[in-house]
Formats: structure tokens, sequence, C-alpha cells
């Protein structure tokens, strides 16, 4: 287990999504995309909600080598962070789970409303209107962080390993 800094837990935060990669039965990666709901710093553990119960579950369950990768192209900057995942039962999920996935996609249909407003687009289908309700919960213990910004663009203090 690592501990998160809170510089990296706020930048996953901000973002609306994040990749994650698990192990295929071939042994190839899988990605595939996650909200995260609940971010535990000083326990090292990140909560991401699972709307489908496909390959990445059972994935996790044969497999439970995980990475959670997050970039801002703008910002330059990125991390991924490597550890071991574990699908929760689903009397896991909390209704404050439920709150936040929900408030999450709330603020990701707000912002692409107004994306879509201040550039004059018209768009008949928003995305996260029509996602499921969440199904699992999954449990990442972290137990590296990777920063992958290249050195010369790092902030003094950064932390993390570069790729």
């Amino acid at each position: 287990m690592k501990h998160i800094p809170a510089q990296i837990a706020d930048f996953l935060q901000l973002q609306g999504f994040v990749i994650i990669s698990t192990i295929d039965e071939h042994g190839f990666p899988h990605n595939s995309c996650k909200g995260i709901v609940k971010i535990d710093e000083h326990a090292g553990e990140i909560y991401l909600i699972d709307v489908y119960h496909g390959l990445t579950c059972q994935n996790i369950k044969r497999q439970p080598k995980i990475s959670i990768c997050a970039v801002d192209e703008h910002k330059f900057m990125g991390y991924c962070l490597k550890g071991k995942a574990k699908v929760m039962p689903d009397d896991n999920i909390s209704h404050d789970i439920i709150k936040s996935w929900e408030d999450n996609i709330t603020s990701r249909l707000a912002k692409r409303l107004l994306k879509n407003l201040a550039e004059e687009r018209s768009r008949s289908h928003h995305p996260e209107a029509s996602l499921p309700a969440p199904k699992h919960l999954i449990s990442v213990t972290v137990e590296e962080v990777v920063d992958l910004a290249p050195n010369h663009f790092r902030k003094e203090g950064s932390h993390g390993q570069n790729s």
C-alpha cells in the first residue's frame, strides 16, 4: 500500500474519468473507462464504479493487477497508479457511493452542455445521460505511482517515478 499524495488525488478527482488496464485471459492488456467515486489518500485506496459487469470484473477476479491512468493534455501532465484491485460485494455500494457517482455524472453532463452552448453546437445525444446504474464497486490498493510528465515539465516536489 502506498500513500497517495494530495496533489495526485486532487488531480484524479478533477478528471471526468480514468482509463484502467487489467489483464485478459490471454495475457493482453484490457482497457476501460471508469469513474472514480472515492480516494482514501492515507490508506492508498481508490474506489471505482463499474456500470457494466463485463471483462474488467472477470479480469480482476482472475488476476488482480491493475493500472489507473489519467492525463490532462492541456497541462501536459498525468499519472499512472499501479496496484491490486478487487471487486467488492454488491452490497458494498452504499447510498453515499451512489450519490457521489450521480453527482459526478451530473457534473460531467453539465460541463458537456455548457461547452456545447459556448461552441454553439447542438447535440441531441449526451452519453452520460444514458449510462446504466452502477453494478459494482472496484477497490484498488495503490502500490506505485508513476508521473507521466517528462522530467523537465515536472513541478518541484513531484511524486512518483517517470515512465
